[in-house]
């Protein structure tokens, strides 16, 4: 046969594939109805194994994986369509929530506002602070909560946050906070972070026996310690490390902190770039009391907690494919008291106001036990 003719053989079953396709997730409006009149949930998963072992069994023997796996996303698509249909009429769902945050194309992200930040002068949220804000106005608190009840209480419009480092992962306290208070991402800015061994003028770093930092920088920093073969302290801050050495009077104390501390603590840079990796970043995201989206925004921010079951991590991702969204991060933790069970975080590429992203906003009900949407957001360098 030639291929001319086989290719002409080929479309005609494709259009025939896409108008039975079609047809099928038309019928997905009288599935949903008739599910919410008997009061059945939206997945099946008896009538889903039936169904694909049904296939499986149908299939010629070298297509049975082929076979099941169509007819699994199909399945996928369908039930997400559902989702759709049922969500439609609902002002609380979490796409129509997402589109009322939307602000006015001529609202661009404010270049002046007063923001808190964890920490003192010279942290490294102080510093993303001020590539995120044109002329910040910072308040600093001493706990990542007292960052969220400055927001929530009116003192400033917004916080400034690290949620995860390259080298050391997702900062969970404060996803933890965002869950907590029901706050929404409205910024990130990945920040390139140079950890630095700072000390009091005259100190050497043969002197050194005891080194105080922030976890995370500890984290960032433990091969390079270990070769110092020295004491680790954990500060709630590095700036606030940085300032601890300044006024203490010893000689065998130092800081691992950036470098902007030296000037403003008046202290000597005994090591520079001391971190493991060279290619070490932390995100900081801007943080809203107030659900917020401003225009260009691409990135979306969830955390799903999953039934302890084979295959409920894959039903996730297999709804994000079934959209065609592109996902940039999945990390998962443990949940206390509750023994080999996960929650995950998912950071997501699509432009917001998508029928992709509104769907699947509405469309995980299905899939997971408990989601919370954090929001949507444009990320800078």
């Amino acid at each position: 046969m030639e291929l001319d003719t086989i290719r002409e053989t080929i479309d005609t079953i494709d259009t025939q594939l896409l108008d039975l396709f079609c047809k099928r997730l038309e019928l997905a409006g009288d599935i949903a109805q008739a599910k919410q009149a008997q009061g059945k949930a939206i997945f099946d998963p008896a009538r889903e194994r039936t169904k694909l072992l049904n296939i499986a069994t149908a299939a010629p023997e070298h297509l049975k994986p082929q076979a099941v796996s169509l007819f699994s996303l199909l399945m996928s698509m369908n039930k997400a369509e559902q989702q759709r249909i049922i969500h439609a009429d609902d002002p609380a769902s979490t796409s129509k929530v997402a589109r009322a945050a939307l602000q006015p194309v001529d609202e661009p992200f404010p270049a002046e506002a007063m923001v808190a930040c964890q920490g003192v002068e010279g942290a490294y949220s102080q510093i993303a602070a001020t590539k995120l804000f044109h002329v910040p106005g910072i308040s600093y608190f001493n706990t990542f909560e007292g960052v969220f009840r400055a927001v929530r209480d009116g003192f400033c419009d917004f916080g400034v946050l690290p949620i995860e480092n390259s080298t050391a992962g997702s900062v969970n306290a404060v996803y933890d906070l965002l869950a907590e208070y029901r706050f929404t991402i409205v910024r990130s800015l990945r920040l390139k972070i140079d950890h630095n061994l700072l000390a009091r003028p005259g100190v050497k770093l043969e002197d050194v026996r005891e080194v105080i930092s922030h976890e995370q920088a500890v984290a960032q920093c433990a091969d390079y310690l270990d070769t110092l073969g020295v004491k680790v302290t954990v500060f709630e801050n590095t700036a606030e490390a940085a300032a601890y050495v300044a006024q203490s009077d010893r000689t065998d104390l130092a800081a691992l902190c950036s470098r902007s501390c030296a000037p403003l603590y008046d202290l000597n840079v005994l090591a520079e770039d001391v971190q493991d990796s060279d290619n070490n970043y932390t995100r900081f995201v801007v943080i809203s009391a107030e659900p917020k989206i401003y225009p260009g925004a691409t990135r979306t921010s969830l955390m799903l907690t999953l039934p302890h079951e084979p295959g409920s991590l894959y039903r996730v991702l297999e709804r994000f494919y079934a959209l065609d969204i592109n996902l940039v991060k999945l990390e998962s933790r443990p949940i206390a008291g509750r023994d080999f069970e996960f929650m995950f975080y998912f950071d997501l590429d699509c432009p917001v106001g998508s029928t992709s992203l509104d769907t699947l906003l509405d469309a995980l009900d299905d899939v997971c036990d408990h989601y919370t949407y954090f929001g949507s957001y444009t990320e800078v360098m």
